[in-house]
């Protein structure tokens, strides 16, 4: 079993589309599929689940659509959380969450308080996220200790940086998965997922269902890992 599995969830706006939907109501599905398969993580053991949910990017949408999505968030935290608890839920973000709303950032703590002495799956939402802006704040960080004279250049190394990202303390996923076909990674996890497995199915978001998380898991299981590493001992 993996350890750790991220998914890219594409295909709200496109699910609507297809049904003659407003865009926001693709979203309301996809929060459906999103507790789909957080149950489904739960009751597979799954150490880490991490959901792209609002990127970089996403702010040059329609100020409708995100006026919509920030209000989402904090109903859906609000209508989780006890599930969370019940379900030894630790909850955390990824991104530059500075950034958002006050009203979402008071949400987001929140619920990060009430399940932090959680010990079971690790739920991690990336929001406001990108994988280049990752980068360049631990890059500023780890200078800025340089500059300090707390850091030598010839200290860092792949450890100290991975130390520096949003994702500090969590392994590196093992299995990346992207509903909706599109064979891009998007700006995500881009240094984490140097040696992920990458599964895409033509599923779109809202329509994602535990049986799609099994398929995947099982063809990640079917895959031989090896790190660069040949398969023939010598």
């Amino acid at each position: 079993m993996p350890r750790h599995i991220a998914i890219i969830m594409d295909g709200n706006g496109r699910w609507a589309r297809q049904k003659g939907l407003p865009r926001i109501l693709g979203h309301r599905e996809g929060i459906k599929a999103v507790r789909r398969t957080v149950e489904s993580a739960v009751d597979l053991n799954l150490e880490v689940l991490t959901l792209f949910a609002f990127s970089v990017e996403n702010w040059n949408r329609s100020p409708k659509e995100v006026d919509a999505l920030m209000k989402m968030l904090p109903e859906f935290l609000e209508e989780e959380t006890p599930d969370m608890m019940k379900n030894n839920i630790r909850f955390r973000t990824i991104g530059r969450t500075s950034g958002l709303p006050d009203f979402v950032q008071e949400s987001l703590e929140q619920t990060r308080r009430a399940t932090e002495k959680n010990s079971g799956l690790n739920l991690v939402l990336a929001l406001n996220y990108g994988g280049r802006t990752e980068l360049v704040d631990a890059v500023q960080a780890v200078a800025r200790k340089v500059s300090r004279g707390k850091l030598s250049p010839d200290q860092i190394d792949e450890q100290l940086i991975s130390r520096h990202l949003y994702t500090d303390g969590l392994p590196d996923p093992d299995l990346l998965i992207r509903t909706s076909g599109e064979m891009r990674i998007s700006n995500f996890l881009l240094w984490q997922i140097s040696y992920t497995e990458i599964y895409v199915t033509k599923k779109l978001w809202p329509d994602f269902t535990r049986e799609d998380l099994m398929e995947a898991i099982r063809d990640y299981q079917q895959r031989e890992r090896r790190f660069g590493r040949d398969t023939v001992s010598v």
